[in-house]
């Protein structure tokens, strides 16, 4: 990867949307050489889809959740067992599993206190493995979506 990849790659990480004339114009290519680079950038993984960013207050789901996990055993099976449950949950908008206490950290989005309840006792206290979860209120998001410092 090049300084001209790299140049690509903050392009699209400001404007997915970026026409490729346009994307080829801002890092000095002409539109094939540009359209190579991108296709190749696409193919190594390095680009590994376009989407949307959503407001999500504007559909609804503007009550967010931190929900800290711990383990009661951190075997293969009960580990597999975890993620594939949280994997399935659709509120679930981000998930990392961490190193020491506590496991996961869960990103949780609801329409309102009352959903979030339900999605916890319906969902969250059902996982797998789970020994504590606890939870905290997001007050308001500083940083999100940040692009990688390319």
């Amino acid at each position: 990867m090049d300084a001209i990849d790299r140049k690509i790659l903050a392009e699209l990480q400001a404007n997915g949307r970026i026409s490729l004339t346009e994307l080829a114009e801002r890092v000095q290519l002409t539109v094939s050489p540009c359209h190579r680079r991108l296709r190749e950038l696409e193919r190594a993984g390095v680009v590994v889809g376009y989407r949307a960013s959503l407001d999500p207050a504007a559909v609804d789901l503007g009550f967010e959740t931190l929900v800290f996990v711990t383990m009661r055993e951190a075997t293969r099976e009960t580990i597999a067992a975890f993620e594939d449950a949280v994997s399935a949950m659709a509120h679930i908008v981000d998930a990392q599993r961490l190193f020491g206490e506590p496991d996961y950290l869960l990103r949780v989005v609801a329409a309102s206190l009352t959903d979030f309840q339900r999605i916890y006792d319906e969902q969250l206290s059902t996982l797998p493995g789970a020994f504590r979860l606890t939870t905290t209120l997001v007050m308001r998001r500083v940083v999100d979506n940040r692009p990688l410092p390319l």
